[in-house]
């Protein structure tokens, strides 16, 4: 982009033209704003693909400008869809057939507001969240969310694995346990050698795994009738099991490690861009929020279009044969083969598989940027190992615990139970720490959420209250 084009910039002033080009023997102009092309030598200029009209373009240029756009909001998005995740969604099919369809369509612009509002936060202040919350809550207040959200994220690694090692055993035929050792192995080596940028795109790519579960609901459904009906009309949840089932969806949907996740990618984001100082990384553009509104779309419909057909699946196979309770994913798998064929039960694992190795980096990599964030680590994905060891070891110690928890053989329901109550927990406190964070003219510097999401917001955090004070009344 050149110079002195008229693009706005988000700074303490508000809105503002880009300054002009200097000239001749003009003293050469500061480095640029966020949003700009960087003149100064050494920097990387931040990335400008974009979508465009399209003319003179081939289909997969168009493609590819559209898929450059997406990054961190895909990424959290899929990430959602951890192996726990998918098994939440798929016994929630099985006990209650297609009744909580309608919750897809609820979650998604839940879920849009909330990962946007992180995502700004990131953008606007050039920091994770977790420096942005330490401006509203005390240290040790934050310190206690930080090693909850620790805690839950450990618990749901070991689930994660679990399912990850039981579809690699099934497909294969080895004992799990190596495939619990290789996996976590693998996915911690990754964190620690790679740089963002290569994590990034690899995670990218993990996200079609996703599809699996679409192509085999659309192997084993054989009316499409009640399932629109059921989409579209909410019906209340009746009995204890359904309301614990609704919980539950809602814990994973809405969980506290997609909110640090999603602010540290913009800053990560814009370390790639070459923009390694805050003060550089400040401030965005009109065309950059609307980018990333773009992309938290895109990632968090993925997320419960998702979810949508792992309920389906299960309601249309498990549901209408009487397998109402399934324990886990393995047992959830095993249970597709006579009903859907040997095709749909492959789909699922591999599925599993994938969102697996997509899921734990984001879990173990989202505790670490909290807790340094809280204590003033060194950190980021960008850094080697020695230029951020306390980050790192979290990474490393939360995927080793995990792999403990598992190899101790700690039931994955009840640890995807106990994981819930804790994102239950967690969730309400941290979204009001967001609202206040993203409403805070300063902190925001001039350009806080507009009313909608203002409402938005507080009624999400408004229904996670009550979510989480239905997870111990019903």
């Amino acid at each position: 982009m050149p110079q002195g084009d008229g693009s706005k910039h988000l700074t303490l002033e508000g809105f503002r033209p880009a300054p002009a080009l200097q000239t001749g023997n003009a003293m050469p102009a500061p480095p640029r704003r966020r949003g700009s092309v960087r003149e100064d030598p050494g920097r990387a200029p931040r990335r400008t693909s974009r979508p465009g009209n399209g003319r003179g373009r081939t289909l997969g240029a168009r493609l590819s400008a559209w898929f450059g756009i997406l990054g961190p909001g895909l990424i959290t998005g899929a990430a959602d869809d951890d192996p726990s995740g998918i098994a939440t969604y798929s016994i929630a099919g099985a006990s209650l057939g297609t009744r909580l369809l309608w919750s897809a369509g609820l979650t998604w612009p839940l879920m849009a507001v909330v990962q946007m509002t992180c995502a700004r936060v990131g953008m606007v202040t050039g920091e994770g969240l977790g420096t942005a919350l330490k401006k509203k809550l005390s240290r040790p207040a934050l310190a206690v969310a930080a090693a909850a959200l620790f805690l839950a994220n450990t618990i749901n690694i070991a689930a994660d694995l679990a399912g990850m090692a039981d579809a690699a055993s099934l497909l294969v035929g080895l004992p799990r346990f190596l495939f619990v050792v290789l996996f976590a192995g693998a996915i911690t080596w990754a964190t620690v050698r790679l740089r963002y940028a290569q994590i990034s795109r690899g995670l990218k790519w993990l996200a079609v795994a996703l599809f699996a579960y679409v192509a085999v609901a659309l192997r084993v459904v054989s009316g499409w009738g009640p399932v629109l009906r059921d989409a579209v009309l909410p019906s209340l949840p009746r009995g204890s099991e359904a309301w614990s089932t609704l919980v539950a969806i809602l814990g994973t949907t809405i969980s506290p490690y997609l909110f640090f996740w999603q602010a540290s990618l913009e800053v990560e984001e814009e370390k790639t861009a070459g923009h390694t100082r805050v003060e550089e990384r400040r401030g965005t553009t009109r065309r950059d929020l609307a980018r990333r509104w773009l992309d938290v779309g895109v990632g968090t419909f993925f997320s419960n279009f998702v979810m949508f057909f792992v309920i389906v699946t299960t309601a249309f196979t498990l549901h209408r044969h009487g397998i109402t309770h399934p324990t886990s994913s393995l047992e959830i798998a095993r249970a597709l083969e006579p009903l859907a064929g040997r095709f749909a039960e492959l789909l699922y694992a591999v599925g599993l598989i994938g969102v697996g190795l997509l899921a734990i980096p984001t879990l173990s990599g989202s505790a670490a940027y909290a807790f340094a964030e809280t204590f003033g680590w060194r950190q980021g994905l960008d850094r080697r190992f020695r230029g951020a060891r306390a980050f790192y070891l979290v990474v490393i110690g939360s995927t080793v615990l995990g792999v403990a928890a598992d190899l101790a053989k700690i039931s994955a329901v009840s640890a995807m139970y106990w994981s819930a109550v804790i994102n239950g927990l967690l969730a309400p406190v941290l979204l009001a720490g967001i609202y206040a964070v993203a409403t805070d003219r300063k902190i925001m510097r001039n350009a806080p959420i507009s009313t909608v999401l203002r409402v938005v917001l507080a009624a999400t955090c408004a229904l996670m209250v009550v979510a989480a004070v239905g997870m111990f009344v019903f």
